[in-house]
This record gives structure tokens, sequence and C-alpha cells, in this order.
């Protein structure tokens, strides 16, 4: 299979897909040339890597028997990369519901999305909506409207924005793209081109060459325009016995290309991390810190460029106070707990102001809670006055917090089992594991929540290995309170 990568995760992805030898990497960029020594063929890829917008993992589109390998390589990183497959993959078409309008665009009701393949391996995030900016929309929109739309960028399951769809019908690609209803032969160059290989256009679809055309032999551009003509007749067969959007949606008109997400924790981080090192200098926490901030990405560069580095001992070498200092937090500021859930749902638990903070990595964070209903697992009633002290130790499998009422009185502890803990500049982040352990006001310790972390390892969210780990975690904090 050939594999376009692209981001902060792209040299050490690149190390770890040239070790299979059922592998080959193309369209690298050229920094990887440079720090490979090599030359990348510049051919069509089956599939390709990006890191998504935030940094904390990584986003695979390609051919469903690419992906399906490349999703058994991440979840192999470490024991927290969580691998997800998306329920509205790049490319699918869809039969969707407007169901509101918002400011610039509507929300679009898909249904339930493309069911994942079982050869991928990956459970589904969750999803089964999109976003239609007004603009990508040739006609009027309002709700109740019936509409047949395709995703043109799709969304990490962790993130707020939803996938973003389009009217028109698009296949996309560095090398070849097709436009449905557009002539043949547009675009800069496109008749020059076409004219000199053997394939042409599909009758409805009009070329368009991509960023990487100019540089590319004319049989490797032959064969992306005869690959994508391939998936825009699939997707006239999938029309062509589509029922009227009026009738059908929400409903899957065609599945599109094979999406899946993966997110790294901190230990996965290390791991590449080690990988990188491999092949060119890597300072201890590379990718934890570019995963962190994109002024700190910038450092991190800058740094090794200037200094040169090699990867160290994991948290030993990892410079967490010098980050700290430079990035943030710091004490006085707002910071968000990022409450991530292993199938893919992202849950903000709201922000607390930086009450406490050193450089070996403990942070405190102070809230205020908001009188009404009940503290989780403690069954007692939030009031007025009530704070929650939450202590976070960079690295940790667990965080705790401590309910405390007007008078200062302890009215419960809450701990949290986890993927280690990530302190970033602005949120704390890490994926939550189920069981938990509380200390009620009576001094009364239960560990809860061990049904809950069965069930997402029969569902397959969460690894064996990693279970046994919070379990395991979970003991020893029930034993320590």
């Amino acid at each position: 299979m050939n594999v376009r990568v692209r981001g902060i995760y792209s040299t050490a992805l690149t190390a770890l897909l040239s070790d299979r030898e059922d592998c080959s990497v193309v369209q690298a960029s050229d920094a990887i040339a440079d720090r490979f020594e090599t030359e990348f063929p510049l051919v069509p890829a089956d599939a390709g890597v990006e890191t998504t917008a935030d940094r904390q993992g990584v986003g695979v589109v390609g051919r469903e028997a690419s992906v399906t390998a490349i999703a058994e390589l991440l979840a192999d990183v470490g024991l927290d990369a969580f691998v997800w497959a998306d329920p509205t993959p790049r490319d699918a078409v869809f039969d969707g519901v407007v169901r509101e309008t918002l400011g610039s665009g509507a929300v679009v009701d898909l249904g339930d999305g493309v069911e994942p393949a079982a050869e991928l391996g990956a459970v589904a995030a969750s999803g089964g909506e999109g976003f239609l900016p007004f603009d990508n929309s040739a006609d009027h929109v309002t709700e109740g409207d019936r509409l047949r739309v395709q995703v043109r960028e799709p969304a990490a399951p962790w993130e707020s924005d939803r996938p973003l769809l389009d009217t028109d019908l698009k296949l996309p690609g560095p090398l070849a793209r097709l436009v449905r209803g557009r002539t043949g032969r547009s675009g800069t160059g496109a008749a020059d081109i076409v004219d000199l290989i053997s394939s042409d256009p599909l009758d409805g679809w009009g070329v368009r060459w991509g960023h990487l055309a100019d540089d590319a032999a004319f049989d490797a551009l032959d064969d992306a325009l005869a690959a994508t003509n391939a998936r825009a007749e699939a997707i006239e067969d999938a029309l062509a016995s589509a029922a009227d959007p009026d009738d059908a949606a929400p409903a899957t008109v065609w599945a599109g290309s094979a999406t899946l997400w993966c997110w790294f924790g901190r230990e996965s981080r290390f791991e590449l991390d080690e990988k990188r090192s491999e092949t060119v200098s890597t300072m201890p926490g590379h990718h934890r810190i570019k995963a962190g901030d994109d002024r700190a990405s910038a450092a991190v560069d800058f740094a090794e460029a200037l200094c040169g580095g090699a990867a160290g001992d994991g948290d030993a070498d990892f410079p967490f106070g010098v980050v700290t200092r430079q990035f943030g937090p710091r004490d006085g500021d707002s910071v968000e707990i990022g409450h991530g859930k292993p199938d893919g749902r992202y849950i903000s638990l709201g922000r607390g102001e930086v009450a406490e903070f050193d450089s070996g990595g403990t942070l405190t964070l102070r809230r205020e809670l908001t009188p009404g209903g009940t503290l989780d697992a403690l069954g007692v009633d939030i009031e007025a006055g009530d704070v929650a002290v939450t202590k976070f130790k960079e690295g940790r499998w667990w965080y705790a917090t401590v309910y405390r009422d007007a008078d200062n009185e302890r009215k419960g502890t809450y701990v949290n089992v986890c993927t280690p803990v990530e302190v970033f500049p602005d949120t704390v982040r890490y994926v939550d594991l189920h069981v938990d352990v509380v200390k009620h006001g009576d001094g009364a310790v239960e560990r809860v929540d061990d049904a809950e972390l069965d069930a997402a390892v029969a569902a397959g969210s969460v690894s064996e290995d990693l279970a046994e780990k919070a379990r395991g975690v979970a003991a020893a904090v029930e034993n320590a309170l």
C-alpha cells in the first residue's frame, strides 16, 4: 500500500510505516525526504494520514484495506492510543434533513451514518449530523428541507466541529480530483495534461489537477485519474439506484472513503518520540509538547534545529517545568478539564482557576459549583458555596477531586481513573476509563462503575490490556483511601 503522511507525527509515522514490507510512503514533504535521506515516489496514495487541527491525533482516509492495516499499526503505538471509525466518512453522500439553521449554515441530520466495516477493527464514534454552510448550496436552505449532500471535511469525534458538507459532488486528491457536472477539461493545464495521458475524465465529471501534479510523472497522473474515475463511477451507480431525498432522507447514498481517527495519549506520544529519534534528533517530550500549543510546537522545531537532542527516558527527561513556565498554565489562569470518553466523545467538565502549580507537574484547579443536582456517585446535594478542588499530576493514571461546602467541610472525594493526564496550556486532557473510587463524607470508600468498564471492553472501545491497567489503578487507589 502507498501512504501519504502529513503533520507533527509525520517523521515517527513514516518510520513506523517504512518498517512494514507491504507499505511505501509516498508524496512525502521536503522535510521528510531530507530526514530520511531518500526520494519518496510521487504516485497516487491508497491512504492518507494527517494530524488533526488540535494536534491530539491523526485522521486516516483511503481504501478500506489500507486504512485497516494503518488502524492496526496506530492501535499498537501505545496502551493509551484509541482508534474510532467515522460514521460520516470523507466523500460519503447522504440524503439529509435540515434540523436547524444557524447564522452561517444549516445542521443536517444524516441518520445513523455509515456502519464501519468489520475489517476496520474499530468501533464507530458517535455522529450522524453535519454542517452545511449556506455558501455550499446554490438553493435557499431552511429547516425541514431534504437534500443530497456530500461530506467535504470529516471531523474528529473529540472536536467540537461537525463534518463540513457540500451539495456539489467532488472527489479530491493531491494529484487529480473530479467535480461532477463540470466540463471534462477545465482548470489550469487540465486540457494539456489530459491530451498526454490515456485516461479521460468520466462523462459528466470535470478534472482538476492537484497541487502536486506539476511535479508528477504522466504515468502517475494517469493512474490517479483512472482511480478517481472508478470512484466516480461508484457514485454514479449509487445515485442511479437511490430514492429521491424527499422520500428517503435521512439515508446513506454512498459510503465514501474509509475514515478513522486515532487519539494519542501521553504514553503513545512518548513511544512516538522513541521512534522518531531513530531518524532525527528528538528532544524529550517532542510530541507531548507539540500537541499542547502552536507556539510550543514552533519552539520545539527551533530548539532541535539549534541544539539537536535525543529522546530521553520518558518522564525523567521531559522538561515539564520549562514548558509550562514558557507556555502555561500559570497561577490564576483558567484551565478547562477535557474529559474524553472511550467512544470518542469529548465532554468539557468546565473551567477552573489555577490555585496552585509546581514545576514537578502538579496542578490544582478550583471551581465554584452551581447549586442544584447531586455530586456524581457521592449522592449529596450541590449547595450554594460548594467548591471542587481538583489536583492533577502530569502522567498519572488518576486524579482526585475534593468537594467542600461553604464552611470548608469535606463533602466527599471522587477519584477518576483515566489515561495518563496531560496538562496543556489551556486544557487538562485524558480519556476516562469508567471505573472510579469515591470516599464519602463519613469516610466510607466505594469503588464504582466497574460494570461500565466491562461493557466498554465488550463493545471494543477499551482493550482488555487497558482495562486491566484501569482495574489495577482503581485497586491501588481504593487501598490507599
